[in-house]
């Protein structure tokens, strides 16, 4: 007992499908622009909420983290210890804004 099933469609494939020189996503890096040679490209930078959680969710952070925070009033040496809303909290329990911060990193 042999049933006849019907055959799938598909439909051909004429033009070359090779268009991923052209279409990506990338999170870390935005395309400048293009020559013969291909799209150039630079780094994006993270924000600083992104800096943040990077210092926090690293290895090196335990329960303090030192740190050199340029704000728009001068650079600082600070020891963060958490991150309450908007404010960063120091080991002397000082509130640092984070509105107030242009750069962060590790010391």
């Amino acid at each position: 007992m042999e049933k006849k099933i019907p055959k799938v469609f598909a439909n051909k494939v004429e033009k070359n499908a090779g268009n991923n020189k052209e279409v990506f996503y990338s999170s870390k890096e935005v395309v400048k622009e293009s020559d013969d040679r291909g799209p150039k490209m630079i780094k994006r930078e993270k924000n600083i909420n992104q800096k943040i959680n990077d210092i926090f969710n690293s290895s090196r952070y335990v329960y303090k983290a030192d740190v050199e925070i340029t704000l728009k009033s001068g650079i600082v040496s600070k020891r963060i210890v958490g991150k309450n809303g908007n404010n960063l909290i120091t080991i002397e329990n000082e509130l640092i804004p984070i509105s107030d911060i242009i750069d962060i990193k590790h010391k």
